[in-house]
């Protein structure tokens, strides 16, 4: 990937990386010259769309129409299509950034995605947006930041009070119950019908809190270098379950923030 492919905005001592030819992902987040995101070409924080996490067995149905997308994650579809492609950059400036992405297949519909960041010097906010050409059709909007689990000190702490659990069956997908949430580690997604909001605090160091207006967050937290916290429009095969439907008329968008403070200099 050459320099010209790389974005980065900057805002008091924060700076972001955007990588718009690695899936439209932010590349870096660094507070005070420290790395907050898991480095690396997979990693990061990349747009999912236009599904969150799983599909059961790569299909989903669109009226009488099924549809069939590659099995990424066997047997099933993972995190969409976007985060595979190379985004076009529409406008850049010192602490915004705006980069879009036309759906192509395997997705069956044509469509525009868009991405807004803005940055200032204690926070950032993502922006997706999806526009239907020429039919409607379901999509989800989520986002995937795997945040380094250590900055050099202790390990991170998760604070958040869901209302409920989506209960995952054995093939990783939501059963379709909701339970009450249960203590880590998880690969789940979690309820919070006023809005995500999830704070992580690595002691004496920084804290970051992940908020939304949306109602799902998925928690991943099993790998030993980085915690996920998902903030998404629906909930894994939501395609199926719970679809958010783009219209000719009116797209899909959502939106996340990151606000951050330090607890000590890092």
């Amino acid at each position: 990937m050459s320099d010209e492919d790389i974005i980065t905005l900057t805002a008091g001592d924060a700076e972001v990386v955007i990588r718009p030819g690695n899936g439209g992902r932010v590349g870096g987040l660094r507070v005070g010259g420290v790395e907050l995101l898991r480095q690396g070409e997979r990693f990061g924080c990349f747009p999912m769309v236009p599904w969150c996490g799983r599909i059961r067995d790569g299909r989903f149905r669109d009226g009488a129409t099924v549809h069939q997308m590659p099995l990424s994650s066997p047997p099933h579809a993972i995190h969409g299509t976007v985060r595979d492609g190379a985004w076009r950059h529409a406008r850049v400036q010192d602490d915004e950034a705006v980069i879009t992405y036309e759906l192509v297949a395997p997705w069956p519909y044509p469509g525009l995605v868009t991405q807004q960041f803005a940055l200032t010097p204690d926070s950032l906010t993502l922006t997706t947006a999806v526009e239907a050409y020429d039919s409607s059709f379901p999509a989800q909007i989520g986002w995937h930041p795997w945040f380094n689990r250590n900055l050099g000190g202790e390990d991170v702490r998760l604070d958040f009070t869901p209302a409920w659990q989506e209960e995952r069956g054995e093939d990783h997908l939501p059963t379709g119950n909701r339970i009450e949430p249960r203590p880590g580690p998880w690969d789940d997604c979690f309820g919070m019908p006023g809005g995500v909001d999830v704070t992580l605090t690595w002691p004496g160091q920084l804290e970051l809190t992940v908020t939304s207006r949306e109602e799902w967050v998925v928690v991943y937290d099993e790998q030993e270098a980085a915690v996920c916290v998902e903030p998404q429009t629906g909930p894994p095969d939501g395609l199926n379950s719970t679809p958010r439907l783009v219209t000719l008329l009116e797209p899909l968008e959502a939106s996340t923030t990151w606000t951050w403070r330090r607890l000590q200099a890092v």
